[in-house]
């Protein structure tokens, strides 16, 4: 059973929400919350597998109460995705960046959303190619270089090829035909990689890739 916490500062939206995790055999909502600060609580208490969380709210917003979630040792299994909307681009990076395993827009479809649940709970990213490279495109010029070049050493040529591809868009799936190995091959070397770099999850392996320079915007 995937748990999911659900937290927006509009009622109207989270009802909506939860209207259609409540119809998944496989999918429970353990709790709702407002704010940021009231996610933190019940976060602790349910151990949630995914946080639907917004960026904007009061009291604390969801970067920050991202940034807290990934910095507890305690809340490692708990896999935050962020609600956003369109225009908000600075906010899903800084939220990639705090710690969140990727984002949804709110006008996102039925289907569509409850698949991206999943994924979240199987730990994977959610970081769909297009939006991404736009966010990569206007945001990573902006970073500090200091983390130019820092692990890098310590990966392998196969798990460097993985990452790159995993920084552009590409499952596991994919990477595996790209570079003619195995899905779980792939998994693995992408896996080693964060561990190397010490990413929280695949998001973050992808922020760093930039970071570091591994790879470049717009780059191929």
């Amino acid at each position: 059973m995937i748990r999911v916490l659900l937290v927006d500062d509009q009622p109207l939206i989270r009802s909506g929400f939860r209207a259609l995790l409540d119809l998944e055999d496989d999918i429970e909502v353990v709790a709702e919350a407002a704010d940021g600060q009231e996610c933190l609580v019940l976060v602790k208490e349910h151990q949630p597998d995914v946080a639907l969380v917004d960026i904007r709210m009061p009291v604390m917003d969801g970067i920050e109460a991202t940034r807290r979630i990934a910095a507890d040792p305690a809340l490692a299994g708990v896999h935050v995705v962020m609600l956003t909307n369109y225009g908000m681009d600075e906010y899903v990076f800084e939220a990639l960046r705090a710690g969140a395993a990727g984002f949804l827009v709110k006008d996102v479809l039925p289907d569509d959303f409850l698949h991206s649940v999943r994924v979240a709970a199987r730990g994977d990213a959610l970081l769909a190619p297009t939006l991404t490279r736009r966010l990569i495109d206007r945001y990573v010029t902006q970073l500090s270089p200091a983390r130019t070049g820092s692990g890098l050493e310590s990966l392998t040529a196969r798990e460097r090829e993985a990452v790159a591809l995993a920084a552009h868009g590409l499952s596991n799936d994919e990477i595996a035909g790209r570079l003619v190995i195995s899905p779980a091959t792939a998994k693995t070397h992408i896996n080693r990689a964060m561990a190397k770099l010490h990413a929280r999850d695949r998001a973050q392996l992808v922020v760093l890739a930039y970071q570091c320079g591994l790879v470049t915007p717009r780059g191929t």
